[in-house]
């Protein structure tokens, strides 16, 4: 009887499994909410990851280029992936606002309104691009040497920062396009969208940078190339679902007339949203500068490769707090609060065990996972305390990434700003420098105030969702 139970539970569940890596739709607001997060959260784990994957690849592959240049292609890639987190939170802040304000209408049944907000995301998407691409084109070796990059890093890397960044309108693209589809519930074609970008990266990077085929040896510049090209090629994908009708959302051209009112309100909720993770990958730069101007250009490297392991393990967990942002929305505009709890409380406990896998995997293999990436020892040294320290917060991570998103999936995107200000400007950063500088600890005490800071956020942004005031936001 026993088995029999479990054979039907693991049926159930590898037919959910299909159906949302299949696509289609779905009422998320009915029904049950362990399989509403599975429709959800698989796609968007599976999309983030893919996301990941892109400064992974170019790291690992930057990495095998002949010595001394694969140590400075490598602080290359680390320094401006970190000011690319500022294009990021550009791209995350107006996603968070169409997720919200799509999912919302979806919620309500009212599908023409979340296509005519989705096109009005994405007028106001390119707006902002534009002047982000031509800026980081015109001053790429200069952002670097804010960064505190060593002159050969300047000299060989401006190339690479100048495509990657002036790339800016591809890349806030894509996370806008995905946003809307996840706030519609289309997960699938979100992560097909990345599934294309990241095959065609992953194809080109080797290509490129090492000259094999057809292909010249481009190094640096191959890398950029390769990554942009992905993300391109992935945009025009999303583009071609959503003006062929083939999804939830069904954008025409009427929608891209000028509503400034939809406009205005856009804004509203996208800027403290975009704040707020500008304010946490400004505390990102400030941390890489710490430790590339307290341990040199070893301790940047090793660190950035730590980094790259850290993300890639994180954006599936925030695959996992998509879905719960979705669902709040949704189940917001069908006037379901009490479920839109229930589905964050859920979600934060599959969250929380997944991360304390990647905490113990960090904690026990930390060695073995950056050797894949170098074999220089002061560079392996510092990347194997860096993912080791780091990892140890993990658990925290995954809970305040739920409750932030829910808090954002509601409209509320001023609490988890302030929440932000807090965790990283008041306390992460004076404690890094503090440990690095003041007691004299160098990189590893910027390393130490990273889980320090996440384990207090998730604290605080835990108190405020069990306030309850998200259930009243009007978006």
């Amino acid at each position: 009887m026993t088995q029999s139970i479990y054979t039907h539970k693991l049926s159930h569940f590898i037919a959910l499994l299909k159906q949302s890596l299949r696509g289609g739709e779905h009422d998320y607001t009915k029904g049950s909410i362990r399989a509403a997060i599975i429709l959800l959260a698989i796609p968007m784990i599976l999309e983030l990851s893919l996301e990941s994957v892109f400064a992974v690849v170019d790291m690992y592959f930057v990495s095998h280029l002949p010595a001394p240049h694969n140590k400075v292609a490598m602080a290359t890639v680390g320094l401006t992936e970190s000011v690319v987190a500022l294009i990021y939170t550009i791209a995350i802040g107006l996603s968070t606002a169409a997720t919200a304000v799509v999912s919302r209408r979806i919620g309500e049944k009212n599908p023409e309104a979340a296509s005519h907000a989705g096109a009005q995301s994405i007028l106001l998407a390119i707006l902002s691009a534009i002047v982000l691409s031509i800026a980081g084109i015109i001053f790429a070796p200069d952002v670097l040497r804010l960064m505190g990059a060593q002159a050969e890093v300047i000299k060989e890397g401006a190339v690479f920062t100048r495509i990657m960044l002036g790339g800016s309108v591809i890349i806030i693209l894509l996370f806008l396009i995905n946003g809307i589809f996840r706030g519609a519930g289309d997960a699938a074609i979100a992560m097909r969208s990345l599934w294309i970008a990241s095959i065609i990266n992953i194809f080109l990077c080797p290509m490129l940078i090492m000259g094999y085929g057809p292909f010249p040896e481009l190094g640096l510049k191959g890398a950029a190339i390769a990554t942009t090209v992905g993300r391109g090629v992935g945009v025009i994908y999303q583009c071609y679902y959503l003006f062929g009708g083939k999804g939830t959302i069904k954008i025409k051209w009427p929608h891209f007339k000028w509503d400034k009112p939809l406009i205005k309100h856009l804004f509203e909720v996208a800027w403290p949203a975009t704040f707020q993770f500008f304010i946490q990958s400004g505390s990102w730069i400030i941390l890489a500068w710490l430790v590339s101007d307290t341990g040199g250009t070893n301790a940047s490297a090793g660190y950035q490769v730590a980094i790259r392991n850290v993300v890639f393990f994180i954006l599936p967990a925030w695959g996992l707090s998509n879905a719960a942002a979705t669902l709040v929305g949704q189940n917001l505009g069908a006037n379901q609060p009490e479920r839109a709890e229930r589905s964050v409380l859920l979600t934060t406990k599959y969250n929380a065990l997944f991360m304390a896998g990647v905490m113990l995997l960090f904690l026990f293999f930390s060695s073995p996972i950056i050797s894949i990436f170098t074999h220089e020892l002061e560079v392996h040294r510092f990347g194997t305390q860096a993912l080791q320290i780091i990892g140890a917060g993990y658990i925290f991570y995954g809970i305040g990434m739920v409750m932030i998103q829910a808090l954002n999936g509601a409209g509320d995107t001023k609490t988890p700003t302030w929440i932000n200000i807090f965790g990283f400007w008041l306390f992460q950063i004076p404690l890094a420098w503090v440990l690095a500088k003041e007691m004299d600890m160098g990189p590893v005490g910027a390393f130490i105030a990273i889980p320090a800071a996440e384990s207090v956020l998730a604290l605080v942004a835990w108190y405020y969702f069990k306030k309850g005031k998200w259930k009243k936001v009007v978006v």
